[in-house]
């Protein structure tokens, strides 16, 4: 049964007309709200279509606070994850984005400081980190992707509404959920501790999880067999920024990570090569392979967009890419120095360019570089459009076609 946030079950205090909510947590959100919402109901749960997108999030219904592990270059303290963000998914596991052009705001430090928000700017300085050091990018990206597509934080939702109150209610938002997930303590109450030697299960790893939120599963996502990322999923009853959130199974097949040998290594260590400590400037090798190596076995060609680690639908039997469906079971077979792929339709081939699985066609012999799908070397992959819903893309070798993408193998 899925639980909820003590911090978030109550709110303390009301005030009508423009003033602060104050949520149980100690944490504020800005006032006012367009209504009271009377007997909500759950998103991605409801029964009856809900009118009032003010009180009801969708179709963004499931809403996911994700977080990194950043180890080469660190980002944040060595001893806590970091905040990726607040997403808001369909409840069939696709999304939209960048919903509100007009909404793309620029300098959110400006923004929070404007709101006398600077408790919320200075722990976001601490624990929501951009690994390339461009915080405000970072959070400039979050918002214009993600805030903008919730219903409930669209401008309509407010009386007295101040511009851009809205996006401080986001990132406020965003860090009161990430305090009620501590994922460094949390896996380490369980043994699970970075390091250069030891490895971990995705059992393991989701247990240690439930054992603090019982009843669902989180998203797990892996680079170069080394765990990254954590996305913790919830329904909300209510609004965004008044509701309540309700932990949830994930609304799709999404963690990246191999049953087993998942590496967890400490910050400041790298996946390959040799390992530094972080606390000295000794050196260890940093191993081979380990079981449940990408591309080995059965498993799923997840496809991202870009530079983005984040999830953007599959590959299917075809070889082609859509974002909404049940992704093609891929086998790797070790060939030479890399690995062949056959799915349903037949053995992959990317030699005509495109990226095809059909019966009666040449295996291409593909390599992994940094955990992504390589041919000739080179990890780029590209598509003359971005995937939308069950809408194929065509996949093509290299960097000719207007989408670049690469893509991650997912063992099943």
């Amino acid at each position: 049964m899925a639980s909820q946030i003590p911090s978030l079950r109550t709110i303390s205090k009301l005030a009508i007309g423009g003033a602060q909510l104050l949520l149980g947590s100690g944490q504020t959100v800005l006032g006012g709200l367009s209504k009271t919402c009377s007997n909500p109901q759950l998103s991605c749960q409801n029964t009856t279509v809900v009118a009032d997108l003010c009180c009801f999030n969708a179709p963004g219904g499931q809403l996911l606070q994700t977080q990194f592990w950043d180890t080469d270059p660190v980002t944040g303290p060595v001893d806590s994850w970091t905040v990726h963000g607040l997403w808001p998914d369909h409840c069939d596991g696709t999304y939209d984005a960048n919903c509100d052009s007009s909404r793309t705001y620029t300098n959110i430090s400006a923004i929070i400081k404007g709101f006398g928000k600077t408790d919320l700017l200075t722990y976001m300085q601490t624990y929501w980190k951009d690994y390339q050091g461009n915080d405000e990018t970072l959070w400039e990206h979050e918002w214009a992707k993600h805030g903008t597509c919730i219903s409930t934080l669209k401008t309509s939702c407010y009386t007295n509404y101040q511009p851009t109150e809205e996006a401080v209610d986001y990132f406020q938002k965003a860090i009161d959920l990430f305090k009620t997930l501590p994922s460094y303590t949390w896996l380490a109450s369980a043994g699970i501790t970075p390091s250069t030697t030891k490895t971990y299960t995705t059992a393991a790893i989701q247990a240690a999880i439930q054992a603090q939120r019982p009843g669902v599963s989180v998203t797990l996502g892996c680079s170069s067999g080394a765990l990254n990322e954590i996305w913790y999923h919830y329904d909300v009853k209510g609004s965004l920024q008044l509701g309540t959130f309700v932990a949830a199974n994930p609304d799709g097949t999404k963690s990246t990570c191999p049953a087993t040998g998942i590496k967890y290594l400490p910050k400041g260590a790298t996946t390959t090569g040799t390992t530094t400590i972080p606390s000295g400037t000794t050196t260890v090798p940093s191993g081979t392979s380990t079981p449940g190596t990408p591309f080995s076995g059965k498993g799923y060609l997840n496809v991202n967009v870009g530079s983005s680690t984040t999830t953007t639908g599959c590959v299917i039997s075809a070889g082609t890419w859509y974002t909404s469906g049940t992704c093609a079971t891929i086998t790797a077979t070790a060939s030479g120095s890399g690995f062949t792929l056959k799915s349903s339709k037949g053995d992959c081939s990317a030699a005509s360019g495109a990226l095809v699985c059909a019966s009666g066609t040449t295996a291409t012999v593909f390599t992994a570089v940094d955990g992504k799908l390589a041919t000739g070397g080179s990890t780029s992959w590209s598509a003359d459009a971005q995937a939308s819903g069950s809408t194929q893309q065509t996949i093509y070798s290299g960097t000719g076609h207007t989408t670049s993408i690469s893509m991650v193998w997912q063992s099943i």
